[in-house]
């Protein structure tokens, strides 16, 4: 931080990009559901998607998963497992039939049903950064994160459009107590979003209170809200080989009214799982399949994906390493055994920065074109998240969200069109060899779509850059998010709804929220 300010002092102290001045600067592209049009990257061989599948079965036959979960306990002895204290083994044909059950293809559809999305197929989601408990910007350094930082990113997260969802807390506002935080910022994210939101599971009153706050929002009665997915959770099992009492017990819940489930192995290769990958992979597999297998049981074809979470640490410190080769690959892996399950895709848009430099946009490329490689459905922490997931940025979110306008165009058919006026013999014709095509109409009807337009990079060469004061992209992105904070404006929701929907957590809070440890 010292040494950015330092700079800019020697820089002149500019306060910001002067473009930045003129609205319509901040141009994005409209909100749209991406489809993914690569064939997905597969580093395995058929051979190679058995054995790991192979591994991962022989890891649930063989070791099992510890499930400390009585109520799960309980279900897998009545679907006839083996359950050993909380050692529960199981089958690969029991887990090859309830796989058979789940469905490849989703909806979720939030308040705003415009914000409806679809999980599965070759549709590709963003979400925002979830569950840091620090942020860093420009303006503060790091710190604990706050009520008011936490509502600063949920703008964000409504104001872009390549933002599809809204995960977790982008940031744990620690000013309020755990036992009522979950009611404030769910209140939060749903007044200030209109897009798809996340219950944790953790705890039964969480996920209830989150349930019944997104069917209010939502302005349908309980059988409407249990007709179709409207939100989310996401669990991870505790690698390895273990799922933990309230994860389970909060996608109990979320089945059984109707809503989808995301299981998401946390498996960091060399510390929670074998150093190998393939290893690492086949262990991932397994503590997801044998959580699914038990949800597509208790309610067969409920909404449910897989997710992968799958780095390595650095040998050196201990430290997670995220968006390095063997993540890349650990998720091209991960999408080959997604396709041969059936089921839809997560992985994650992640680094291990500390503050949004060069290596925290190379580490973060790496993972979400790691995404589009292996077919990818659901990303999570696509914006924002710094430090191996103990930092959200502002700054870091707006610089991803340019990347992820750029994966987006990157998808649009017209850039690979070969139609006659693609190929554009007569514009060629026109030039000829002694010209250029800067003037001529060929280029003059398309100049303005022709190309991807940045929000955020600037283009300039250095000198028309130095005479702008010289501005860095990450003080750029500190100015727009200032602006977007100054200029947002709350998506409507009805009053009665906003009124009842305030009334609950009144009363939740009055009622002591979700019980705490402290």
């Amino acid at each position: 931080m010292d040494t950015v300010v330092k700079r800019r002092k020697r820089s002149g102290g500019h306060s910001g990009n002067r473009r930045l001045n003129n609205p319509a600067v901040i141009r994005q592209m409209p909100w749209r559901l991406p489809v993914n049009t690569d064939r997905p990257t597969e580093p395995l061989t058929e051979e190679g998607i058995a054995a790991i599948h192979d591994g991962a079965m022989r890891i649930l036959e063989e070791i099992g998963i510890e499930f400390l979960n009585d109520e799960a306990l309980a279900i897998f002895r009545e679907a006839g497992m083996t359950v050993d204290g909380t050692n529960v083994r199981m089958g690969r044909d029991f887990v090859m039939e309830m796989l058979g059950k789940a469905p490849s293809t989703f909806t979720l559809t939030p308040r705003n049903p415009d914000r409806e999305l679809v999980m599965g197929g070759k549709y590709m989601l963003f979400g925002n950064v979830s569950s840091p408990p620090n942020y860093w910007s420009l303006e503060t350094g790091k710190l604990p994160g706050t009520s008011e930082q936490c509502r600063n990113l949920l703008k964000l997260t409504q104001y872009f459009n390549c933002i599809h969802f809204a995960g977790g807390y982008p940031v744990e506002p620690i000013d309020i107590h755990p036992s009522v935080r979950h009611l404030d910022v769910l209140f939060d994210k749903l007044t200030l979003t209109d897009k798809v939101a996340h219950a944790y599971s953790l705890g039964a009153e969480r996920v209830e209170d989150v349930m019944e706050m997104i069917r209010i929002a939502c302005g349908v009665t309980h059988q409407e809200f249990v007709a179709k997915p409207r939100m989310y959770t996401n669990i991870n099992s505790t690698s390895p080989l273990k799922h933990d009492m309230p994860m389970i017990d909060g996608c109990l819940r979320c089945i059984r009214k109707g809503q989808a489930v995301v299981v998401s192995p946390f498996t960091l290769a060399g510390a929670m799982a074998p150093v190998t990958m393939a290893g690492a992979v086949a262990q991932s597999i397994a503590e997801a399949l044998s959580a699914l297998a038990l949800f597509q049981y208790v309610a067969p074809g409920c909404a449910s994906a897989i997710g992968t979470f799958t780095s390595n640490v650095d040998m050196k410190s201990g430290a997670p390493a995220f968006g390095t080769p063997e993540y890349m690959r650990a998720t091209q892996m991960t999408g080959q055994l997604a396709r041969f399950y059936g089921l839809p895709l997560r992985s994650s848009g992640v680094c291990a920065a500390n503050i949004p430099d060069g290596q925290a946009m190379w580490e973060t490329s790496n993972s979400l074109w790691a995404a589009v490689q292996s077919g990818t459905n659901m990303v999570y922490h696509a914006a924002g998240w710094l430090e191996g997931g103990l930092i959200a940025s502002p700054e870091k979110f707006i610089m991803d969200c340019e990347i992820l306008q750029m994966i987006q165009r990157y998808f649009e058919p017209e850039i690979t069109a070969t139609g006659p006026d693609d190929i554009a013999l007569d514009a060629i014709r026109e030039v000829g060899s002694s010209g250029h095509f800067f003037g001529i109409d060929h280029t003059q009807e398309r100049y303005e779509t022709a190309f991807y337009q940045p929000f955020l990079a600037d283009w300039r060469n250095y000198e028309a850059w130095n005479l702008d004061g010289a501005v860095w992209t990450t003080e750029r992105a500190h100015v727009m998010f200032k602006r977007i904070i100054e200029s947002f404006e709350e998506p409507p929701m009805d009053v009665a709804i906003r009124d009842e929907l305030s009334a609950f957590v009144e009363r939740r809070k009055a009622e002591g929220g979700a019980p705490t440890d402290f």
